[in-house]
């Protein structure tokens, strides 16, 4: 298919989004060929949210739309079960899969453009607000988030997508609006 990648996917009952996040532990075969596969190559793989299926066992039905998780840490439990850092870097839509004889899904994926580098629209302060709020109570690695990060479009809903309180069907719509604004425009009627 031409403007496509493989990638080996992995899909989980979550959604990774852009910028966050997400600790996983590996202790299925297929998955840590995957991930020694990923880190020899200095590549990542993509997470997708679960459609229909489970995490471990019988390959899973995913969503055609994911992020693709970058491997920041990695560890083991007190078990022996490989522990990883992951952070969400960009979206794709998965055109096409085809399972491995271990069951490693692999998906033919159309890369999505970045998201631009918009300001923020008047309409969509109160979202800034909320999130700077948010931060203040909870604290974590974006407490510390320069103020001007504030101002951007893509990072505000990428955040408040993350941190609110919302079902995976909601954040995997907002993972699939490649619009900045329409993201905001999503997420204040999703707060009403």
């Amino acid at each position: 298919m031409a403007n496509t990648e493989s990638l080996p996917l992995f899909p989980l009952h979550t959604v990774l989004l852009p910028g966050a996040p997400l600790g996983l532990r590996i202790f299925e075969p297929r998955y840590l060929d995957m991930v020694r596969d990923c880190s020899h190559r200095s590549a990542g793989f993509g997470i997708c949210l679960i459609l229909d299926g489970q995490e471990a066992g019988l390959p899973a039905t995913p969503a055609a739309f994911g992020t693709e998780a970058r491997i920041e840490d990695f560890g083991s439990t007190d078990e022996g079960l490989l522990t990883l850092q992951v952070r969400g870097a960009r979206r794709f839509h998965v055109r096409q899969t085809r399972v491995r004889d271990n069951g490693l899904i692999l998906g033919d994926v159309e890369w999505l453009a970045r998201d631009p580098d918009d300001e923020i629209q008047p309409q969509h302060g109160l979202l800034a607000t909320v999130l700077r709020n948010l931060l203040d109570q909870i604290g974590g690695e974006y407490a510390r988030a320069p103020m001007a990060r504030f101002d951007e479009a893509a990072w505000v809903g990428w955040r408040l997508a993350e941190l609110l309180p919302l079902d995976d069907a909601r954040r995997q719509a907002l993972l699939q609006q490649n619009d900045p604004h329409r993201r905001l425009d999503r997420l204040l009627e999703m707060m009403q």
